[in-house]
């Protein structure tokens, strides 16, 4: 019997402790466990701080990417990056806004101009479709009137980021009677989101062709 007792009091660890050991280890438990706890609160802001800078990260990279906007259905190295449209681009939009606008016959011009005005600017929106109905109501009054635009080959095309100055040729067919004449046209553009807003359309300097 004495030798039963005297095994379950060696077992216990705090039979020859005093009464406060028990609070003192309940104690530093605690405090192990609150540090625990901080510990873990402070990672996990961490980790929602790396996220956050993250998602920023992202999100400046998103806005200053390439933007691929092919225009027309035309192919070729054609980008707008950081709001800067490519050479490739700003001669494929040249292009297009000169048939566009200098091509056009009574059969054909309504649906031209429809398409160029797909890429007015809302704020100059009014002031060009004004422009393209003056020309409907000529060929309706002249339906054999026909124009022809062409860049010239022998003058350079110049850009700024704001305006294209073209110089051109065109050819002015009405009644069988042909005239010639060159001058400018000036572009005026913006880059918005990426995508190309023509702003105006003006011709400049249009002289008859010397023979």
């Amino acid at each position: 019997m004495f030798g039963r007792s005297s095994a379950r009091e060696t077992s216990n660890p705090l039979a020859d402790k005093p009464a406060s050991f028990g609070i003192h280890r309940y104690l530093q438990g605690s405090s192990n466990l609150f540090e625990e706890n901080r510990l873990l609160k402070f990672s996990i802001a961490g980790l929602f701080g790396i996220t956050a800078v993250l998602g920023i990260a992202l999100y400046t990279t998103s806005q200053n990417q390439r933007t691929i906007v092919v225009p027309f259905g035309a192919g070729g190295d054609l980008y707008v990056t950081g709001g800067k449209p490519s050479p490739a681009y700003l001669r494929t939009m040249t292009r297009n806004i000169v048939a566009l606008s200098g091509t056009y016959s009574a059969l054909s011009a309504d649906r031209q101009f429809e398409e160029l005005l797909s890429i007015v600017h809302p704020t100059a929106y009014n002031g060009i479709r004004d422009s393209l109905n003056a020309i409907l109501d000529e060929l309706t009054t002249n339906p054999t009137l026909s124009i022809a635009t062409y860049i010239r080959p022998d003058q350079p095309v110049t850009w700024t980021d704001r305006q294209i100055l073209v110089p051109v040729e065109k050819v002015r067919v009405i009644g069988g009677v042909i005239r010639k004449f060159r001058g400018n046209l000036r572009i005026r553009y913006t880059i918005d989101a990426g995508r190309f807003w023509l702003l105006s359309l003006s011709e400049e300097n249009f002289d008859a062709e010397l023979r």
